[in-house]
């Protein structure tokens, strides 16, 4: 029988230098097919993560008393997503972590560094300069993605890029303290987010499960996320 949650609200958390709008499209036919009844997707502000708990307390208390939320999250909205949680026991249904970073400290992480000099060359040479030097490196796809992106969140982009690049994610033995299933989206062929990672997560969880899929299929269609997701969260809320 397909696992379903009785969870009212989504909130689905984008990635560094993302927006709601790819948030949305990639995990909001997760939150649909788990059963949540309102989705929201949040806009990143320089405080990044801060803005992500506080977006998440909202709809802790619009879920009422003893209901729970639905959690999905994309890089840096993964870690934030997992972290919110573990604060907040008893308030989270489930969690679709896609493509987690690191964890703990960013120390030596190739993620963590490009948010860094990114945040540098934006503050530096401002956002058109900034894209097309990322354009030149990256992959149609996603350089029109992220150009998309960067343009929407403007002024903001380089305090945000500066507060990921410097965040502390859970770590593994912080993760095996979870009580909401997580199902774990892992990108094989990454090198910004480590399958490795996502593996790691799942592993640590107590009702863990990771799935994988491609750049390429990324590319194609963000809602992969989505199909991915669900799967792994689906098999994660089966795990005793």
């Amino acid at each position: 029988m397909p696992v379903t949650y009785d969870a009212p609200i989504a909130v689905l958390l984008p990635g560094t230098g993302s927006d709601d709008d790819f948030a949305r499209r990639a995990l909001a036919p997760a939150a649909t097919a788990l059963g949540a009844g309102r989705i929201i997707a949040v806009t990143p502000r320089p405080a990044l993560i801060d803005g992500y708990h506080r977006a998440l307390d909202e709809a802790a208390r619009a879920a009422g008393d003893g209901g729970r939320i639905l959690i999905g999250g994309v890089s840096i909205g993964a870690m934030a997503a997992v972290q919110w949680a573990l604060r907040s026991p008893g308030r989270v249904a489930g969690i679709i972590g896609a493509m987690p970073s690191w964890c703990g400290r960013p120390d030596g992480n190739v993620g963590a560094a490009s948010a860094a000099i990114t945040a540098q060359r934006v503050a530096a040479d401002g956002v058109e300069p900034t894209i097309a030097q990322m354009r030149a490196t990256s992959p149609r796809w996603l350089g029109d993605e992220l150009a998309r992106s960067w343009r929407a969140l403007g002024a903001d982009l380089a305090g945000a890029m500066r507060a990921a690049s410097a965040y502390v994610a859970p770590t593994p033995a912080q993760i095996a303290g979870l009580d909401a299933p997580l199902g774990v989206v892992g990108v094989i062929d990454d090198p910004l987010h480590p399958v490795e990672v996502a593996r790691a997560w799942a592993r640590a969880a107590h009702r863990g499960a990771v799935s994988t899929i491609t750049l390429d299929e990324l590319g194609a269609d963000p809602s992969v996320l989505s199909t991915a997701g669900a799967e792994a969260l689906r098999r994660a809320a089966r795990t005793r």
